[in-house]
């Protein structure tokens, strides 16, 4: 069974390098044929192109990117590529930077039998950030479940089947948010225990900021759902401060109307047309094993 395990990395080459080690000495069932394919979004920095004597891993490919598109446009260009450039059964996307835990690829791989053909998904019962960000996350979740009924407890560390992956590059929302366009196209997720792991090198780069985006991102893919379930909102709102209404009473309907705007905004990166020619993107290829 043929296995692609699929990383984006932006200037982050040192973590990448010690990930592709741990995935090469995971013992894994020879049944699985393991091979990586690395996004790399335009890095700046220059990668250590000393060859390492890997012994388990199949093969490593490196697409080079023209320009930085970001997170999720690595991984949407990376699964489009796999999809139609190479011979696969599952693919697992992760972190290049040791907060996927490598070790539980081999939880995924162990459940491909039993799961029936449906996506894996890690699913978080365990985080590694100060209390103030898992308070944080939290909320985004909750945030996440009022306004599309969905709970999304996983993020890109899943192990997906080819019909999935099919799925995923036909589906717009997947240029734009991973987890939203999963939870989106799939409703029938087979999930397995996954603990957020520490970064190999420097400090994590989710920050509050960048987790408040991705929330939105994902709320987005519903946007239809979350703009009724505003309106809604609004309207027995308005009914029940209408006899007190004042500035205060009002700054949670600017805090909505901010809401709604930036997902709004965030939507318009949904952009099929784009995601169709992701693959002119890349700039080449280098095969190192």
């Amino acid at each position: 069974m043929k296995i692609k395990i699929l990383i984006p990395v932006y200037n982050d080459w040192q973590s990448v390098s010690k990930l592709i080690e741990e995935i090469d000495n995971l013992s894994i069932d020879p049944k699985f044929e393991i091979s990586i394919i690395i996004v790399n979004d335009a890095s700046n920095h220059d990668r250590d192109e000393q060859e390492k004597d890997l012994e388990n891993i199949h093969s490593i490919k490196i697409l080079n990117m023209k320009i930085n598109q970001g997170h999720a446009r690595c991984i949407a260009t990376g699964l489009k590529y796999i999809y139609e450039k190479e011979d696969f059964d599952y693919v697992i996307p992760m972190d290049g930077d040791g907060e996927d835990r490598p070790e539980e690829i081999k939880d995924f791989l162990n459940q491909i039998e039993n799961s029936n053909n449906k996506p894996i998904v890690g699913e978080r019962i365990k985080r590694s950030e100060s209390w103030v960000f898992k308070i944080c996350y939290q909320l985004h979740k909750l945030i996440t479940f009022i306004f599309t009924s969905k709970s999304i407890k996983f993020g890109n560390y899943t192990c997906l089947p080819k019909v999935t992956v099919e799925k995923m590059i036909n589906e717009k929302a997947t240029w734009n948010s991973f987890s939203g366009s999963l939870a989106k196209i799939e409703q029938d997720l087979f999930s397995v225990p996954s603990i957020r792991g520490t970064r190999y090198f420097g400090p994590s780069k989710m920050s509050f900021f960048n987790l408040l985006k991705h929330s939105f991102s994902i709320i987005s893919v519903f946007r239809k759902s979350v703009l009724l379930r505003s309106a809604i909102f609004i309207i027995v709102y308005i009914l029940m401060i209408k006899s007190n209404a004042s500035v205060v009473t009002a700054i949670p309907l600017v805090f909505l109307l901010i809401m709604i705007y930036s997902i709004s905004s965030l939507a318009l990166r949904e952009n099929l047309d784009q995601f169709d020619k992701a693959l002119s993107q890349i700039n080449n290829i280098d095969k190192i094993k």
